[in-house]
């Protein structure tokens, strides 16, 4: 007997033809690969903050701000390219984005302030930000409906892969070559991708597919009759209580997401006593098996919708469950009495919360029109990233004002209750673009 995850890659016969799995998932793993690349370079600064943070005389709370640059700007950037991304082919959007970012990231290894470093943060950031809706338009495009819960874990599952192969090879750079030498090969690291994502993704239209292919793919294969949602019409989108539903729970879960991504680090070090050395693999662990709870939350949500539930709901049930994992277990890392339980709590609440974030793309995916994918999917992560700006400075100055992160992780426990309450209740029905 097979699992239910060999039938969600493997469909039956009538599917996808071998040739076509070998290019789906060629495009995936491009996707992970980039993706992973893109939270290397954004974790990159929170794991060198101690010595940033020495180096250039900041405070916490300065430091709270410099961590708060990205998020900031990567939030607005993703307004502005939704729309560009359901207009331009996601073979030109990605390539330019991947050589952006990268050079940025590069040059933070020659920043002698604040402001230099803020300001290439944010450079950073805008090129970044079309990763994940373009994944979230190739998964549209590649996949047939009942495969893209899956097909959206996958490529998610490169934001914890990042996550946790940056904290031990950054804090290696860091410990053998210095900090800024660490930016600088890690930016390098980016342009090789760019050529490969450039040289291997093609629309479907654009690729020699058999008969059966063009019928399993007839959906994605009439997107480009259709005309994307214009700029004028993004009033529709607000007028959507399912798509404030999105922006706002994904604010309140972003808030705990980045809490972890951008202060794991130093609470480990600061607020467990951690040594740097150990910090760098205990950073890394949570997001380890946070890779599996993308993949996991992407599979419920296919195996929900083969259950009968409507695409909406398959995707709403995990994010409402798992954002109560993740609020349950940063409440326990809170009065852990050792670091390997607080680990453990923190573990596990990371993969609640990428349970969450793949089913959040995946909802993206269920509920836009077919000519606003990547439009509904930006505006999601707008709100997303809004609550991850806000978390690092609150965190930075509460912990410079108690010298402790009790409080923040307990507002972080209250941000990922709320989320889950705000998808509970407000995501009813699809989206829907009026002529």
């Amino acid at each position: 007997m097979s699992s239910g995850l060999d039938e969600t890659i493997v469909p039956a016969a009538g599917g996808a033809s071998r040739r076509l799995r070998r290019l789906q998932w060629t495009i995936l793993a491009c996707l992970v690969l980039s993706g992973a690349v893109n939270y290397m370079d954004r974790a990159a600064l929170a794991v060198a903050s101690p010595f940033v943070q020495h180096d250039l005389h900041l405070s916490a709370g300065k430091m709270g701000i410099l961590l708060a640059v990205f998020p900031w700007t990567y939030a607005f950037g993703q307004l502005l390219v939704g729309g560009l991304t359901d207009r331009i082919p996601p073979r030109r959007v990605l390539t330019a984005s991947l050589v952006l970012w990268s050079l940025a990231q590069a040059a933070c290894g020659f920043v002698r302030g604040i402001f230099q470093f803020g300001a290439l943060r944010a450079l950073l950031a805008i090129g970044e930000s079309p990763q994940f809706p373009v994944g979230a338009k190739a998964a549209r495009t590649w996949f047939a409906a009942k495969e893209r819960g899956m097909a959206t874990g996958i490529f998610n599952s490169a934001s914890s892969l990042g996550s946790a192969i940056a904290p031990p090879v950054a804090t290696l750079l860091i410990l053998t070559a210095g900090w800024r030498s660490m930016f600088l090969l890690l930016g390098i690291a980016g342009l090789p991708i760019a050529l490969l994502w450039w040289t291997v993704y093609r629309h479907p239209a654009n690729a020699a597919l058999d008969p059966s292919d063009r019928e399993y793919l007839s959906e994605a294969l009439a997107a480009p009759e259709k005309t994307a949602i214009s700029f004028g019409n993004w009033h529709h989108l607000f007028r959507s209580a399912t798509m404030w539903g999105m922006i706002l729970g994904n604010a309140a879960l972003g808030y705990m997401v980045s809490f972890y991504a951008t202060w794991l680090p130093q609470y480990l070090e600061s607020g467990r006593h951690i040594s740097v050395a150990q910090t760098g693999w205990a950073a890394s662990i949570p997001y380890v098996f946070g890779v599996a709870g993308s993949l996991i939350g992407g599979w419920c949500c296919d195996r929900l919708e083969r259950a009968g539930f409507s695409p909406a709901d398959s995707r709403k049930l995990p994010i409402v469950v798992s954002t109560l994992g993740g609020a349950l277990f940063t409440a326990f890392a809170v009065g852990a009495g050792s670091n390997a339980l607080a680990v453990s709590a923190i573990t596990v609440a990371v993969f609640c919360c990428n349970v969450a974030s793949a089913s959040v793309w995946a909802l993206a995916v269920a509920v836009a029109p077919e000519e606003g994918v990547a439009s509904v999917g930006s505006t999601q992560n707008f709100g997303g990233f809004v609550g991850a700006s806000v978390a690092p400075i609150v965190t930075g100055f509460i912990v410079q004002e108690t010298h402790s992160f009790s409080a923040a992780l307990a507002i972080a426990v209250a941000a990922a209750a709320s989320s889950a309450l705000v998808y509970a209740t407000m995501i009813r029905k699809p989206i829907v673009i009026e002529d």
